[in-house]
């Protein structure tokens, strides 16, 4: 049955590139990538990259080491040099999809206020880097980013854009480092920019314990 499903991807993604060009319209009616050139891939070549790219390996068993509960110690500044706020939280982590993502809930207070959010992170097979999605209660958009694995650091470098609502229609700029210190101990540091000079600075520190 999976290879049957993954032989009608391949076929259907032959069929996609089987034509040369592309026409793709945006909401207003126009062409919005028309005549891209598109490279055609045998079915057997596509087969075999959906093969690759949809089964598990060693990166999403790493992230399934984090499966359980984790007692989070959060550190906030609201500004670079800022006082830093403390509190605490509490991440669940478990493998869906069968062993694909990892999902996340996360809960604890904010300022006083109850907060939650949830994450969905994996590793992209095809782009060989980690993708994350992140969702909370005190917004409306959503946060992806994409990092690169470092071996010697065990941690991965995440970058990617959020909403920045005192800037309407803009992005601003996030980087966060996971750093996975042991299997009962990681860190989360999270960087943004300065409200007032917009330079990157840290807003988050969270250590993690796996309870």
């Amino acid at each position: 049955m999976k290879n049957l499903f993954f032989t009608a991807c391949a076929a259907l993604l032959f069929i996609a590139c089987d034509k040369a060009k592309i026409d793709v319209k945006t909401s207003d009616g126009k062409d919005s990538i028309a005549n891209e050139e598109w490279k055609p891939v045998d079915s057997a070549t596509a087969n075999k990259a959906w093969m690759e790219f949809a089964t598990p390996g060693d990166m999403q068993k790493m992230l399934a080491k984090s499966d359980g509960v984790w007692l989070g110690e959060n550190t906030m500044w609201m500004e670079d040099g800022g006082k830093p706020m403390t509190s605490t939280s509490t991440t669940t982590n478990k493998m869906i999809f069968d062993g694909r993502y990892q999902s996340s809930e996360h809960k604890g207070n904010f300022m006083g206020m109850p907060f939650e959010g949830m994450s969905i992170t994996g590793y992209d097979n095809a782009k060989k880097k980690f993708v994350s999605t992140w969702i909370d209660n005190m917004g409306t958009g959503l946060m992806n980013m994409e990092g690169d694995w470092d071996a010697s650091k065990k941690s991965i470098e995440f970058k990617g854009k959020m909403t920045d609502p005192t800037r309407p229609g803009k992005d601003c700029n996030m980087r966060e480092v996971y750093t996975f210190v042991d299997d009962t101990h990681q860190t989360l540091e999270m960087y943004g920019p300065d409200s007032k000079t917009g330079k990157e600075y840290k807003t988050m520190e969270i250590k993690y314990t796996k309870k």
